[in-house]
């Protein structure tokens, strides 16, 4: 009886504050003149603070053009925005600034949608060893690291130098499939200094040498001895587990000014490999044995400082092709 009369009451109460909501809202656009959608845009810069109000608000609408906008094609947004315009008796002539940023808004909310379906195909998709483009980025990846290296065969033992768990690396491939190669390569190829100082360091033993100075003793003791490509993988697999869980709605809405792209996504690949880099030297683990605590410990970070809705969490690139600004 006990149980029923407390589900009966949360229901009144979740059915009171509904119906507060609601007359709130009607008071306040009576007093101010503006539907909760000018609110946002008028009062919110544009990034995610704005996005993130606005795809709420059409989440949570009980018209389904509102919801509907939240789904629908990016070559269907204008068009859209036109018909939330009249739906709302909001005159574009007037009210100019409303249009331009519910198209800005609408295009991120919608891209990411796009950003999340290309990067399961991605990862859905299998390394394999007879297509001949897989083959070639696979290469492609070796000989970044050796160029004047020749490679013994396709299954060979020098694929652990670069961090690999076994001879044929395809075998890594299998939990992120080709998402995880394409991040890989990204990073080398865009982020070439600070891709080759981790695979250095990853190499590196965990000892001191007496014969060294002591500055040198030091960064010796923080040695990471990791496998560089396995790590890279696994980081792949944080990031898109950030991605379809939203948590990256707050970064991309913040740095990609109207739809995010593939490249958004591989730029925040880049951006956990350092930092997960620095947090390891940090943490400074006896062995590779403490790698899933201290991924975990990192993973928890990264998600509180997702949570300040001006974060960006941006590469430390010399000079980024995308010019990501960290707000």
């Amino acid at each position: 009886m006990k149980h029923f009369l407390r589900v009966v009451t949360h229901f009144f109460l979740f059915l009171y504050c509904k119906l507060l909501w609601r007359v709130l809202k009607f008071v306040v656009r009576k007093f101010t003149g503006r539907c909760e959608l000018q609110r946002i845009c008028y009062n919110n810069k544009h990034g995610a603070r704005r996005t993130l109000k606005i795809e709420s608000s059409l989440r949570y609408s009980k018209n389904e053009l509102l919801q509907s906008a939240l789904s629908i094609h990016p070559d269907k947004v204008e068009r859209t925005i036109d018909n939330i315009m009249t739906l709302k008796r909001i005159n574009p002539d007037t009210n100019p600034q409303l249009g331009i940023s519910l198209q800005a808004s609408l295009l991120q909310i919608v891209g990411y949608r796009s950003l999340v379906v290309e990067v399961e195909k991605l990862r859905r998709e299998p390394y394999d060893c007879e297509n001949a483009e897989h083959e070639d980025m696979l290469m492609k990846f070796f000989f970044f690291w050796s160029p004047d290296t020749s490679l013994n065969g396709r299954i060979s033992k020098q694929w652990c130098e670069i961090g690999f768990q076994g001879s044929d690396p395809k075998t890594d491939f299998r939990g992120m499939g080709l998402l995880g190669l394409h991040n890989l390569l990204y990073f080398a190829e865009h982020d070439k200094a600070t891709a080759l100082q981790m695979l250095n360091d990853s190499l590196q033993p965990k000892h001191n040498e007496i014969n060294k100075p002591e500055w040198e003793q030091k960064n010796l003791d923080k040695a990471i001895g990791y496998s560089f490509a396995i790590v890279g993988i696994n980081i792949t697999d944080l990031a898109y587990s950030l991605l379809v869980s939203g948590a990256l709605k707050t970064h991309l809405y913040n740095v990609a000014p109207e739809m995010p792209s593939l490249p958004h996504f591989q730029q925040t690949f880049c951006y956990l490999m350092q930092e997960f880099h620095r947090f390891w030297i940090e943490e400074d683990p006896s062995d590779i044995m403490e790698f899933n605590r201290v991924r975990s410990k990192f993973h928890r970070r990264v998600l509180r400082q997702l949570k300040n809705p001006d974060m960006a969490l941006c590469p430390h690139f010399s000079a980024s092709d995308l010019h990501l600004v960290n707000l």
